[in-house]
C-alpha cells in the first residue's frame, strides 16, 4: 500500500509512515508551465498573414486586385459584373474560365 511501509509484520508496530502525497501546487504550476512551453514550441511556426499572402494569386487584370486562390469562379464572376460591368469576364480574369 502507498500510505505505510512495513519491512516485515512482526516490524509493524514500530514502522514509520510514509505518505505519498500528489504534489503541492508549485510542482502543479511547474509541470502546467512545461507543457505549454512545449505546446507554443510546436505552435509558434509564424503567423499566418504569410501564408494568406501567397494565396492570393487571382488577380482581376483590370484593376489588380488579388483573391484568394480557392475562391470560387461565381464570386469571380460577380466581381466582373459589379467593378467592371463594361468589359466582359474574360477580360478580367483570363486564366480562370467559368
Amino acid at each position: 500500500s502507498p500510505w505505510r511501509t512495513f519491512a516485515t509484520t512482526k516490524d509493524a508496530p514500530t514502522a514509520r509512515y510514509t505518505f505519498t502525497m500528489g504534489g503541492g501546487n508549485a510542482q502543479k504550476s511547474a509541470k502546467a508551465r512545461q507543457m505549454k512551453q512545449e505546446k507554443m514550441k510546436t505552435a509558434s511556426k509564424g503567423s499566418q498573414l504569410a501564408d494568406n499572402a501567397k494565396a492570393m494569386n487571382i488577380q482581376c487584370k483590370v484593376c489588380l486586385q488579388t483573391f484568394v486562390s480557392t475562391t470560387a469562379s461565381v464570386k469571380l464572376k460577380e466581381h466582373a459584373d459589379n467593378k467592371h460591368p463594361k468589359n466582359p469576364y474574360e477580360q478580367c480574369f483570363p486564366n480562370n474560365p467559368l
